[in-house]
Parts: structure tokens; C-alpha cells; sequence
């Protein structure tokens, strides 16, 4: 559980907490059943959960055979139901439950919606398996495709207890800022589940009560199913299915209480449990109706409208805390260790098949890239020479520059040289200092005064010497730039703001280090220990003489801030759009321990007013591959005034 930390959870905006429960059931005994889901209900809204779905025919349990057909049994799951609507009446939360429901002559396998005390709605399941081990259809008609009434149970109302209720497949519920819809079980399976169109016509959740049993290998097939519907259909998916008390003649039902959302499990239940179980988690409903504004094809499939029940609840107001879902601290870096160097992998084979393509587009056989022993300018490296070996060009072609000036350590200076030779690239070294003094005695500098001219100048000389050499060596400029100077504008215009082709302009520094890591850990001890030192120096631009002891004076992250905060807000303010409060908030959990509220604050207000102010650096920024979800490309993802006002994030992030 998460620990609960000391902010205004006012400002998570957007969320609702959700629960999948299984209940002990046992067969064909509707009050034991009836008084199990009443109590797990009554966990699940103590746990601040606003909507719980519980599994298929959890009323009187899935495994009854028979026992369907008697009448007896299909009063008591009309009346169970009733039952439940009672036990729950006080509980501030919808229900979602399963029950046997006659109907027409017809008998149905049916969701029923809850909410203080009144059935609201009744679901009846679309799809109805007869094979293999299920033969349902023995017990119940399809929700739609009825040969004897093709209109299924579209548009229709049952009669319970003297009242007219809604009972329908195309039918979405709205309660606590929420829109849901629900399907059973086999509709998941199905080639174009009911949920696809519930998504499109509006739902943000889509809710499945379920009894599928387990055969080795199902498991895995059932999370991966989840996952791609909840990606495909951009929405929360939220999965309970039949677990202990059912029948174990012939089947084996495990128990699974599974969230997703957008492709991401949030929670996912321990199976064989001999009792009942429950997951919570929250939804964020602000990133899914984001995502699907921003995605247009998504609204390009949006279906007809459907009737839409009202739950008569209060609105959203905001998640109980602790918060029910992990936030990620490095969103750009996976945590698994096996899935982040398949990641990394990835990363440097898209930037250098980019790097590849343009030098078979262009005719180039030289690159010109110039090497600080910083971290961009090795990455930036290490991708030329894969994409020279994609090309099979000799290494030699790859001009690496090294240009010690007026603040370059001998630690930086030693691996730039030395990684250089390592990689086979033909290295030079041109120092700065006489031009850059010149250049100082020119516009009348002060060599003293460590100012922005006295920083940008030695950048700028350095890109001159680059895009010279380019020019004798009929070659191209690679620019080592990342992500997130760009966002920062932490870059000299016209300096290394500038190249011909920016391998690093959609990863950021996070990323750009651990990819760095990853060769390390891939190569040969020589480069490995080169690159392992590379890592573990100070971020810097070298731009401002160093301490006494040859040590680097200008750190980067003491002047700007942490690049694993600027991170998070790139990909919370970016790729999420949420505003500056939610990302605060999130910080905040995502950092506890490490930042204090205060300092992420200061530092989220940097990134604010930077971001807005250094937008006409990004709005002529060179050509790159994008490789990730946020790219700053004016060609590609982001296209913003470079006048644009800050004036409200900045306001925002005041009010704080």
C-alpha cells in the first residue's frame, strides 16, 4: 500500500478510484452469496472505491449447470438482487453484479448496475459460448443476434419488483464524472467486443464480470487481452472474474481482480486464493479523454449514441489517499531490467537507422561530431559508429572533434580522447582559447566577467569549428543535443543548438544515461570503463573555469535542477497534459524523500517559465528521429508560438 504523504490531494484532478472484487460464493446459495458481496462492497467503499464489479453470475455462482433452468433458483437471483440493493443502500458507491434474469421467455446472463438501494440497469451479455467446456447457450440467449428477435435486448425494459428497468447491451451509465459500459466475459474474446463500441460512444471505463476458468497459458493470453483492449480503446478496463466456491468438477476457476488502463496493468490479484479478493486503483480519466482528443483517429470510430443512464451521485471531488496507482519517477525509463534493455536496444538502433538513412539520402561518407567526455556528445557517438557499421563504412570516416576551451577538465578532456581512439574514429583536437580571446578583444569582452556572452561564445566557436570541418570534409554536423536541454533551452542558439542532423533531440537525459550504461555493459573492458566514467561525471557545459583541483565548477543541475525532475514534468506537462498542479502533486508522491515539496515547486516554476521562453530555439531546431512518445520537433510533435504567455502555468504554480 502506498504511504500516505503530507499534500492536497485536491489538486489530483481527474481520478476515480474503481474496484474489482471476488466474493466467496457458494453454488446455487443466493443468500450466502447475496451477504459475501454486500461485505466486500462494503470494503471496497471504505477504501474510497466509487464503482465495484464483481464476477459473472456472482448471485448464485457461475458453476449452478442446470440448476439454471429451475424457477425456484431464477426467483431467488431476482430477489437476491434486491437483496443486495438493500444491504448496499448506504454505500456512497455503484455496484456492478451478476445474476441469472428472466426475460421474454428467454433467460439472460446479466450485469446489474446498483446504486443506493435502486437496480438502475440491467446488461445482458452479448456473446454466449458453446464450446469446448462452455455450453451456456444450454442456459442462456444472446444479448444480441437473436435469431428469434434480431434486435436482441437492445432498447428494451425488464419488470422487477413492480419496477420498469432498463435492459439493453447499448446502454453506458454515468456516475461520479465517470461514463462506463460493461461486457461478460466471452464478449472480451470475441473479434470486436462490445467495449469497442462502448469506448467510442463514450465510455471511459468498461467494467467485465467474468468466469473464465484456467488451462495452462490462459493467464497470460486473458492479461494480454486486457492490456491491448484497454490500449485500443484508450480507456480504464476493470475485470473481475469467479474465483473461490465455484465448482471444481470439470473446471478450475483461480480468482482474477485485474485494472488496467491504456495498455498498463495497475493492479493485478494473487490466483488460488481460498478467499475473497479485492483490487483498488485509480483511473485517470483526464488522461484518457486526452489522449483521445489528441489521437483523432480514435473519434474517427466513434459509434452512434447510445442511451445513457444518469446515476443521480455527486461529482468526482477527489481520490482518498493514499493514491491507488504507482507513479513513476523516470517515466521515460523502464523499471523491468529485462524490458529496459530491450528498450535500449531499440533506442539506438531507431537513432542510428535514422543517422543511416540520411547519409545514404544525402551521399555523405563523413560525419563530423564534436566530443566533450560528456554524456550527449558519447551517446551522439556511439550511435555514428553503429550507423557506419549499418552502412559499412569504415569508423575512420567519423571526423570526432575534441575542442578543450576555457573550462575543460582534464578528466572530461582524457575520456573524450581516449573513447575517440577506442571507437576507431579519426580524432582531432582544435583548442578555443586564442579564438575565442580574439573574439573577447573584438566585441570588447571582459574575460572576468563569466557572463552569458562569455559562456555562449566558446559554444558558438566550438559549432563553427563543426560546420567548417563539415565543409572540408564534405561532411555532416551531428548534433548531441537531448530532449531535455531542448525543453529547458538549455542550449546556445546558434551554437550547439544547431547541426545537421540531432540524434539525440527526443532523449532525454534520463534515457541518454542509461543508454550509455547499457553499451557499457556491452562492451569491451577498455570501453566500458571509459563510458562507466563518463557516466559518473557531473553533468556540465564546461563553460565556466574550473575549482581549484581541476573540478568542474558549473554543474548543470545546480543552475537549472535535477534532470529527473525536468523529466517528469516533460512527460506529465508533454506527453500527458496535465496542468502544473497535477504535476506537482504527482512529483511530490513520485519524489518523496528525495525533493521536498518546496524544492519541486522552485523547479517547476524553472520549467514553466524556460519552457514558454525558449520555444524559438525548438522552432528552428534541426532534423532528428523521434524514438519515444515526446518529441519537441516543430515538424513533428510540438508546435507552439515562441510568443506564447506563460503567464498561467506560471500563476498556477504560484498559487500552490
Amino acid at each position: 500500500m502506498e504511504k500516505e504523504l503530507n499534500i492536497d490531494y485536491h489538486l489530483l484532478t481527474g481520478y476515480i478510484r474503481v474496484a474489482a472484487c471476488v466474493p466467496e460464493v457458494r453454488i446455487a446459495d443466493v443468500a450466502h452469496n447475496v451477504e459475501s458481496i454486500a461485505a466486500l462492497a462494503t470494503r471496497a467503499a471504505e477504501a474510497g472505491a466509487r464503482i465495484a464489479v464483481f464476477p459473472e453470475l456472482c448471485i448464485t455462482a457461475y458453476t449452478c449447470g442446470d440448476l439454471f433452468l429451475q424457477n425456484f433458483l431464477q426467483e431467488k437471483a431476482i430477489e437476491g438482487l434486491a437483496d443486495l440493493a438493500g444491504a448496499t443502500s448506504e454505500l456512497d458507491m455503484v455496484i456492478i453484479a451478476g445474476a441469472p434474469l428472466r426475460h421474454r421467455n428467454r433467460l439472460y446472463n446479466c450485469a446489474a448496475v446498483i446504486y443506493k438501494g435502486e437496480i438502475l440497469g440491467i446488461v445482458p451479455k452479448s456473446h454466449i459460448p458453446n464450446y469446448a467446456e462452455f455450453y451456456e447457450k444450454r442456459w442462456f440467449a444472446p444479448g444480441i443476434g437473436d435469431s428469434a428477435s434480431p434486435a436482441g435486448a437492445d432498447a428494451d425494459e425488464i419488470s422487477m419488483g413492480g419496477c420498469r428497468i432498463p435492459f439493453a447491451t447499448d446502454m453506458l451509465f454515468q456516475a461520479f464524472g465517470a461514463t462506463f459500459g460493461i461486457e461478460i466475459c466471452e464478449d472480451l474474446w470475441v473479434p470486436v467486443p462490445p467495449s469497442c463500441r462502448l469506448a467510442t460512444s463514450g465510455a471511459d471505463i468498461i467494467f467485465n464480470l467474468s468466469a473464465s476458468d484456467e488451462t495452462i497459458g490462459k493467464h497470460d493470453y486473458l492479461l494480454s487481452l486486457i492490456r491491448q483492449q484497454s490500449a485500443r480503446c484508450r480507456c480504464g478496463y476493470v475485470y473481475a472474474s469467479a474465483g473461490v466456491g465455484e465448482s471444481s468438477t470439470d473446471l478450475v476457476f483461480a480468482g482474477n481482480a485485474i485494472i488496467a488502463e491504456d495498455g498498463s496493468l495497475l493492479r493485478q490479484s494473487p490466483r488460488f486464493r481460498r478467499e475473497a479478493l479485492m483490487e483498488t486503483a485509480d483511473i485517470d480519466m483526464e488522461k484518457l479523454r486526452g489522449d483521445r482528443i489528441k489521437y483523432n483517429t480514435f473519434t474517427d470510430s466513434v459509434s452512434s449514441p447510445m442511451r445513457t443512464i444518469v446515476i443521480p451521485s455527486q461529482g468526482p471531488g477527489t481520490v482518498m489517499p493514499p493514491l491507488q496507482r504507482y507513479v513513476d519517477a523516470h517515466p521515460f525509463v523502464p523499471a523491468d531490467s529485462m524490458r529496459l534493455k530491450s528498450h535500449c536496444d531499440d533506442i539506438i538502433a531507431m537513432q542510428a537507422w535514422g543517422l543511416a538513412q540520411r547519409f545514404g539520402a544525402t551521399g555523405c561518407r563523413k560525419a563530423v561530431i564534436g566530443i566533450s567526455g560528456g554524456l550527449d556528445s558519447t551517446l551522439a557517438l556511439l550511435v555514428t559508429a553503429k550507423a557506419f557499421d549499418m552502412l559499412g563504412l569504415e569508423r575512420s570516416g567519423i571526423i570526432a572533434v575534441t575542442m578543450p576551451g576555457l573550462a575543460t577538465t582534464t578528466r572530461t578532456h582524457s575520456n573524450a580522447l581516449e573513447l575517440m581512439r577506442l571507437l576507431g574514429a579519426t580524432s582531432l583536437e582544435i583548442g578555443i582559447n586564442k579564438a575565442v580571446a580574439q573574439h573577447f578583444s573584438d566585441i570588447g569582452q571582459d574575460p572576468a566577467v563569466h557572463d552569458a556572452t562569455y559562456e555562449n561564445s566558446q559554444a558558438r566557436e566550438r559549432t563553427q569549428i563543426l560546420m567548417d570541418l563539415a565543409n572540408k570534409y564534405s561532411g555532416m554536423v551531428v548534433g548531441t543535443g537531448d530532449l531535455s536541454e531542448l525543453a529547458l533551452g538549455w542550449c546556445t542558439y546558434n551554437g550547439d543548438q544547431m547541426s545537421m542532423y540531432g540524434v539525440n533531440a527526443s532523449i532525454p537525459k534520463t534515457l541518454v544515461k542509461y543508454l550509455v550504461s547499457h553499451v557499457a555493459a556491452e562492451s569491451e573492458p577498455a570501453v566500458r570503463r571509459v563510458l562507466d566514467d563518463i557516466v559518473d561525471t557531473p553533468i556540465s557545459p564546461e563553460l565556466v573555469p574550473a575549482q581549484e583541483g581541476d573540478v568542474i565548477a558549473q554543474k548543470t543541475e545546480d543552475l537549472v535542477g535535477p534532470y529527473e525532475l525536468h523529466d517528469f514534468f516533460i512527460y506529465n506537462m508533454l506527453r500527458n497534459a496535465y496542468r502544473p498542479a497535477k504535476t506537482f502533486a504527482l512529483a511530490c508522491i513520485a519524489f518523496e524523500g528525495i525533493y521536498d515539496p518546496e524544492t519541486v515547486k522552485h523547479w517547476l516554476k524553472t520549467f514553466c517559465r524556460r519552457f514558454f521562453n525558449q520555444q524559438f530555439k525548438r522552432s528552428c531546431m534541426p532534423d532528428g528521429p523521434k524514438v519515444g512518445s515526446v518529441c519537441l520537433s516543430p515538424r513533428g510533435d510540438w508546435r507552439m508560438p515562441s510568443d506564447a504567455s506563460s503567464r498561467m502555468w506560471l500563476d498556477e504554480v504560484e498559487r500552490i
